[in-house]
């Protein structure tokens, strides 16, 4: 159970971070790239100078490391997804963690933000952002990731498998309309961010009915088959409410409807790329 004192704090310190972000926006703080090939981390160095902008101290992590950011003195942390628009945009890949609101003690903030996929040059805007409570996404919070292998493969016997898990999430803008060309805020409902900010929708998810506890993947068939159980929390419900800097523009933020069965349409594998 995540104390109320933790989740007000933690909501705070996000406000903080967007509010920097929504002021580096609108005074045309722009992404830089340092070339053409830098596909990863223009966005999240652009995310790391607004964090330096609040003077929160926060520490980076590794490549492979979650979250991307964590504050020092609180129990927050920030994991950055940029996104080129237009483009693949509905749902993204997690190479290291599932997504969640809650990890190693830390409440987890999931910044989105979309930028032009085809610049005319190392330099461009950031033309939307979402920073939401990783909840939005999955409200599991006990689930471990783990990479684990299996030897003995191959005509010799002397090959390992490793089971090396990628998880295809839905990001706001393929969760809920009204994000698009605006800053907004997604926090769970029983947090109030106060006079300064202004509520501009507010929605529920519902946890399903089954929930995956496995899978096996037949080499010789290339089939894998999902091992499913009654998820314990079925029809649990979890409030979410949409906040925005008072007076910004943009349009009311709602749930999208059939989310599932988009998310399941854009995640068709991809034959073996990564």
């Amino acid at each position: 159970m995540i104390m109320n004192t933790q989740k007000t704090d933690g909501a705070s310190k996000a406000v903080k971070v967007f509010c920097e972000c929504v002021n580096a926006m609108r005074a045309r703080k722009l992404i830089r790239r340092e070339s053409s090939q830098d596909k990863e981390f223009h966005f999240q160095n652009w995310i790391r100078d607004r964090l330096r902008e609040t003077r929160l101290a926060f520490e980076t992590g590794g490549r492979n490391s979650y979250p991307d950011f964590r504050l020092v003195t609180h129990t927050v942390g920030f994991e950055v997804k940029g996104l080129a628009y237009p483009g693949r945009e509905i749902n993204y890949d997690c190479n290291s963690q599932v997504p969640t609101g809650f990890h190693n003690g830390r409440m987890i903030y999931y910044v989105f933000g979309r930028y032009p996929s085809e610049p005319d040059g190392n330099a461009y805007p950031v033309l939307d952002l979402v920073i939401c409570h990783g909840d939005l996404l999955n409200a599991d919070h006990d689930y471990v990731h783990k990479n684990r292998n299996v030897k003995g493969f191959g005509s010799y016997g002397d090959i390992m498998i490793r089971d090396r898990k990628m998880y295809v999430a839905p990001t706001p803008f393929g969760l809920v309309s009204g994000v698009a060309h605006a800053e907004t805020l997604i926090f769970p409902a029983d947090v109030d961010l106060g006079k300064n900010m202004e509520c501009v929708g507010s929605f529920v998810r519902v946890e399903a009915s089954d929930v995956i506890v496995g899978y096996s993947f037949d080499l010789r068939a290339n089939t894998i088959i999902p091992q499913m159980i009654p998820n314990p929390s079925m029809g649990c419900t979890h409030g979410f409410r949409a906040w925005r800097v008072a007076g910004s523009p943009g349009e009311s933020v709602d749930l999208l409807p059939n989310t599932p069965v988009r998310q399941a349409e854009e995640a068709e594998d991809d034959d073996g790329q990564e």
